[in-house]
């Protein structure tokens, strides 16, 4: 009999729908998200659950003040949220909603079980109460602010049922002595039992002043309180509280889960209110509780009140998913607040992503093309093999195991440098080897050491892909599918290793995976950002205690891409008579002229651009990294003559998009005769890529 794969059930806060989704909810939902594409990738039986939480006064008071219906308004939020998870391929197993019939019969199963067990008593609740957080202020005086968010509580006098919180602290402190692991990081631990410690009071869980809620068993004048409510989400969606067998198999399956992922602002609530929950129930409890911190935008908490909101739509429109991906886990050591910005997030786009996964890739993968016909050589272990492949694959091997140990202990961060450790020491192996170098010479001894070099190469890059993959899924499935292998996703972690490439793997098609992205990308999403704020109402009220930080705005059209212009990118002198040379420019400064980067390359791939009768794309190898260039020089030179040839480019020229393929630099060459036929610049030298002209 086969064993069974371990289980494993990881959960998001389900998100408050008085606000629409922004970063702060996307940083809890891709960290979940990566952790549960790992432990498939390890063979787990994996279940990720989100949703949204769709209770409370505060929903009813937003849906009236917006002139709709609690449930118009829960349709419209939720709906966005389920878009938007579904539009950055957010891999989630199931979406529950607190409207949902399955979840209300499981809430009341939860009341009816514990007002069995004795824990729920009748009685009256006269004090303060914070809409915003939905939260008993217990020690707070009229006109005093809450707690949690600042805002004046309001006095409530009601009728009310109570949870025996004031029994349980003894229980929540032997459990958190015993389980030192429940919660995490350390300080949450540690400020949860100083709480506890402080002493607890019993703990109003319905309400008779509004009706958007499940209304208590037996006594439905009462709705039960949406943060005993909320809580039973991540038992409701397993099964908990089905009569049907089915669902009860499943919980009892699934159940405890292994992970809930929150925002540190709602520990109180997860850490103290549902463990005694579930003890007082009798119910097993979550294995762990891991707290993230705040996003901060340019240093400051992002808020409607302070105008700096970002969602995610923004950076999904100028750069893709797995940007935004790749900076929250590398940018942000997990568990502390984290800063956010537009600047700092193109910056890392550009040094981490563009220039440096982007760039070994293309680098690597040319080169095979281009001296083994796109087929990934045989590495020669006796003549060629050196004591820097060596380092090469310990260092690989060594990855492996320091990435899995530190994303396990929610060190992202970290983890994502190890990695990027391995990509640097490859990248510094290539220029210290010069495979193209090596290819100039044609003995057998040079074409394998060039094979060994080109196959140590490729295989560094299947690892760190493998590693990267949970976190930017997108762009390195891309790359996985470039070397010529199939879903990078159904790769065995628990048997990932050096020497797996298999040699005479065909490569695919090769394209650039990480644009460059210049100053305008920063301007476009700040513009966007401008837009939507002069455009968009708020949605409720400003706080979303539920979810990872403060509330989003209402969605508004997005901003649409300036357009570029769609010239040949080609470097010219502009001369329509052979006879008669073109008349000098503007004299310059060496101050101007210094300005401008002109470097050396070697053209690794020509292509044809489809639909464009003058234009080419080109991959050209400058030293220190591949570029592609769209260059209108296809009625000149016929794309198989320029493969191996050099060429001189403007290596800093911004990016610009031509037909639709970015195109990183221009060509250098001179315009003859009356059509101002391209002549491209040569040397007769032989010049290194990445020489400078000066």
């Amino acid at each position: 009999m086969s064993q069974q794969p371990e289980k494993f059930y990881i959960t998001t806060p389900i998100y408050y729908v008085n606000a629409r989704p922004h970063i702060g909810h996307t940083y809890t939902t891709v960290v979940c998200d990566a952790i549960a594409r790992r432990h498939r990738m390890l063979g787990h039986d994996t279940l990720f659950l989100t949703g949204t939480d769709e209770h409370g006064q505060k929903i009813e008071r937003s849906a009236a003040a917006l002139g709709k219906t609690p449930q118009q308004l829960t349709d419209e939020v939720s709906g966005e949220f389920r878009a938007l998870w579904d539009r950055m391929g957010i891999t989630y197993d199931q979406f529950i909603r607190t409207t949902s019939p399955e979840h209300k019969r499981g809430v009341q199963a939860m009341f009816t079980l514990l007002q069995e067990r004795g824990y729920i008593y009748k009685g009256s609740y006269t004090g303060q109460y914070c809409v915003s957080d939905e939260l008993y202020a217990d020690d707070n005086t009229p006109g005093t602010p809450c707690p949690v968010c600042g805002r004046i509580t309001e006095t409530v006098q009601e009728e009310n049922y109570f949870f025996k919180l004031s029994a349980m602290a003894e229980p929540l402190l032997k459990l958190y002595e015993e389980n030192p692991g429940l919660i995490y990081p350390e300080t949450r631990r540690n400020e949860v039992i100083s709480f506890v410690k402080g002493g607890l009071k019993d703990l109003s869980i319905s309400r008779t002043t509004f009706s958007w809620g499940i209304p208590v068993p037996g006594d439905p004048a009462h709705v039960i309180y949406v943060w005993l409510d909320a809580l039973c989400n991540y038992a409701t969606a397993v099964g908990f509280g089905s009569p049907d067998s089915a669902d009860q198999k499943r919980y009892q399956h699934y159940w405890p889960a292994d992970v809930h992922m929150i925002g540190k602002e709602i520990v109180r609530f997860h850490c103290v209110y549902w463990p005694a929950f579930l003890l007082a129930a009798g119910l097993p409890l979550p294995k762990q509780i891991v707290a993230h911190g705040w996003l901060l935008f340019e240093e400051s908490k992002m808020s409607k009140s302070r105008g700096n909101i970002v969602r995610s739509e923004t950076i999904l429109e100028v750069l893709g998913a797995d940007a935004l991906r790749y900076f929250l886990f590398r940018e942000i050591v997990f568990g502390q607040d984290g800063s956010f910005s537009f600047d700092a997030l193109v910056q890392r786009f550009n040094s981490d992503l563009a220039n440096g996964l982007g760039n070994l890739a293309s680098r690597t993968l040319s080169m095979i093309q281009r001296y083994f016909d796109g087929e990934v050589p045989y590495p020669s272990a006796t003549i060629s093999y050196t004591p820097a492949e060596a380092a090469i694959s310990r260092h690989a091997e060594e990855t492996i195991a320091e990435f899995n140990r530190l994303f396990d202990a929610f060190q992202f961060s970290r983890a994502l440098e190890a990695v990027w450790s391995l990509l640097a020491a490859v990248d510094k192996y290539i220029v210290e080897n010069q495979p193209w170098a090596v290819a100039e010479k044609e003995d057998h001894d040079s074409r394998s050491r060039l094979a060994t070099i080109l196959y140590t190469s490729a295989e560094a890059l299947r690892i760190i892909t493998v590693l990267a993959h949970p976190i930017i899924p997108d762009s390195t499935a891309k790359i996985f599918t470039q070397l010529g292998l199939t879903d990078i996703s159904k790769t065995d972690l628990n048997d990932l290793r050096w020497g797996q490439l298999n040699v005479g793997t065909r490569l695919a098609r090769i394209e650039p995976v990480f644009p460059r992205a210049d100053k305008s990308a920063i301007e476009r999403m700040q513009q966007m950002e401008e837009e939507r704020k002069s455009l968009a109402p708020a949605a409720g009220s400003e706080a979303s205690p539920h979810a990872a930080t403060a509330v989003a705005e209402v969605a508004a059209p997005a901003a649409a891409a300036p357009q570029l212009p769609q010239s040949a990118d080609v470097g010219a002198v502009s001369a329509p008579d052979p006879d008669a040379p073109a008349p000098l420019a503007e004299q310059i400064t060496i101050d101007d002229f210094v300005k401008i980067d002109l470097r050396v390359g070697t053209v690794l791939t020509a292509e044809k651009v489809e639909k464009a009768d003058k234009l080419l794309r080109l991959t050209v190898d400058i030293g220190l990294e591949v570029r592609q260039i769209v260059a209108g020089i296809a009625k000149a030179y016929d794309p198989a003559t320029l493969v191996g040839r050099k060429v001189v480019i403007v290596a800093n020229l911004a990016p610009r998009k031509l037909r639709g393929i970015e195109s990183q630099g221009m060509i250098v060459a001179a315009s003859l005769g009356d059509h101002g036929t391209p002549a491209l610049a040569a040397f007769l030298e032989s010049v290194p890529n990445g020489a400078r002209l000066k």
